[in-house]
């Protein structure tokens, strides 16, 4: 056990990748220099006895992927420079002497699945924007001066109850105003209604926006923005729609999500996606800019992906993910879907996952798309019978057997997609026939260390212990997806434990 001041030569360590000094008695304070470690992607100095300051330098450490503080005598605040670490996602203060308020830049981090500031001294109010929206009250416990959001467990910041008597005053009186508006309204609206149905067949088809979002956005206006599209801007086509790039007079980046007007129920499919997505909303689905529609159009804007789809990232041969990434790329599609089952007030059945409906924006953060076939499980129904297909070899047995489609369904898809994720090999590929099967040929390695079945990619020009090390990682994620995909759905574990879990998978790699 260590129980000197830390050496200030281990600051120049520039290419250091892990620092665990852990569990010791280290005293001293943390240098401005810490900032030096710009390679580092897991750095855990819990459990010491460090006093002083955060450096403010620690934004600089854009690498890092997990940093513990945890149980030492840090004073002072929170940096607003650690909203500046994008990669960070797991950030642990807890059981330190930290005064003063949550910085909201730490709303920026859009990988932080674990956050933790328990026991320290902070007060003000605790951000409810970006990764926040997914903590609960253990991640603030002990700090008697914080206010927030009931979720949160703690006392209603005094700004907010003002507000809340002064609103209901004015609930009041609108309440009266409303009334009259309304009826005036109604009146317009009736009057307005008459007017157009006597207008010609051309004036009928001006489009009309759904009411998704307040922005709103012509036909005209994505003709312009995608140059009539042109073939130059299509980024995928699908045998019912086709998806284009446009860029909007303001400089903004969209992607236009154009459905086939001719397929055959494709009016029901845009319908659904329509009344899904106008009322979800998660850091990981794909964001809905507006929708245009017309007799003869009928479109979704969306929010662009720059770095396109999963899909394309494990099978073009100029991509690649490390193991890391492809963990937390399915951190975040089992996050959209814990959303989707159980976060949301009708559950949703997505339906159709696969990696190509897997979206990557500009920080490789996923974004579930394509609900065209998704269910909602209305008035506590745990299934729905359907007769729509889905992508073959991700269907769960019940529903391409029976027809029948539930949360389970979804949840035997997702352990499909793992497998693929991490062996780089389709449901779909030749040597799946017979009674062989993408997840057999997993689940006959098993117990055993997955060298066979491992994606090359992982574990090719590595030193022999990262090997082992991403192994190890790899046999923990197989073991979870098996328990997925299981055949009976009784026997499958649910999103709500899938995403713990790979949580745990996660953090077990940084130890």
């Amino acid at each position: 056990m260590l129980n000197s001041s830390i050496s200030s030569s281990l600051w120049g360590l520039k290419d250091l990748n892990t620092l665990d000094l852990s569990s010791n008695s280290l005293n001293g304070f943390l240098p401005q220099e810490m900032s030096n470690l710009g390679a580092a992607i897991y750095i855990n100095l819990s459990m010491n006895q460090l006093s002083g300051s955060i450096p403010s330098t620690i934004g600089k450490l854009q690498n890092l992927i997990y940093l513990s503080l945890a149980s030492n005598r840090l004073e002072g605040y929170i940096p607003v420079s650690v909203g500046s670490m994008t990669n960070l996602g797991t950030l642990d203060l807890s059981y330190n002497k930290l005064s003063s308020s949550i910085p909201k830049s730490l709303e920026a981090l859009q990988h932080l699945r674990y956050f933790n500031v328990s026991f320290n001294n902070l007060s003000g109010e605790i951000p409810n924007g970006g990764s926040f929206r997914n903590f609960s009250m253990e991640s603030f416990k002990g700090n008697g001066a914080l206010c927030g959001i009931p979720k949160f467990h703690v006392q209603i910041c005094p700004t907010v109850s003002k507000h809340i008597a002064k609103r209901k005053k004015v609930e009041r009186a609108s309440f009266i105003v409303f009334g009259v508006v309304a009826f005036i309204s109604v009146v317009s609206l009736a009057f307005i209604i008459v007017k157009n149905k006597r207008k010609d067949k051309m004036t009928r088809e001006v489009d009309e926006l759904i009411f998704i979002v307040t922005e709103r956005i012509s036909y005209y206006e994505l003709l312009q923005a995608t140059a009539q599209f042109s073939e130059s801007n299509l980024l995928g086509t699908g045998s019912s729609c086709s998806v284009y790039k446009g860029i909007l007079n303001n400089g903004k980046e969209i992607a236009i999500k154009v459905f086939n007007t001719q397929f055959e129920g494709i009016l029901r499919r845009f319908d659904v996606e329509c009344e899904i997505l106008r009322s979800i909303r998660h850091r990981n689905l794909t964001s809905v800019i507006s929708s245009c529609s017309n007799e003869e159009f009928k479109a979704l804007v969306l929010e662009y992906m720059p770095k396109g789809n999963l899909d394309k990232w494990l099978y073009s041969y100029n991509y690649y993910l490390n193991v890391i990434q492809r963990l937390n790329i399915m951190i975040d599609v089992a996050s959209a879907l814990e959303y989707l089952h159980h976060g949301y007030s009708t559950p949703i059945v997505h339906s159709d996952l696969k990696p190509s409906n897997v979206m990557l924006d500009e920080d490789m953060v996923a974004h579930v798309s394509d609900f065209g076939i998704a269910k909602l499980l209305r008035g506590g129904d745990s299934f729905v019978l359907t007769t729509t297909v889905a992508t073959l070899g991700y269907i769960a047995p019940e529903y391409g057997l029976e027809g029948l489609v539930s949360t389970k369904c979804d949840v035997y898809s997702f352990g499909v997609m793992v497998i693929e994720t991490f062996t780089r090999k389709r449901p779909c590929d030749d040597m799946f026939c017979g009674d062989m099967s993408l997840k057999r040929w997993v689940e006959l390695c098993l117990p055993e260390i997955p060298n066979e079945v491992i994606d090359a990619n992982l574990v090719m020009n590595l030193e022999e212990e990262q090997i082992d090390k991403n192994l190890q990682c790899v046999s923990s994620i197989f073991q979870l997806a098996l328990k997925c995909s299981a055949d009976s759905p009784g026997d499958r574990i649910n999103m709500k434990q899938a995403h713990a879990e790979l949580q745990r998978i996660k953090r077990r790699f940084f130890q």
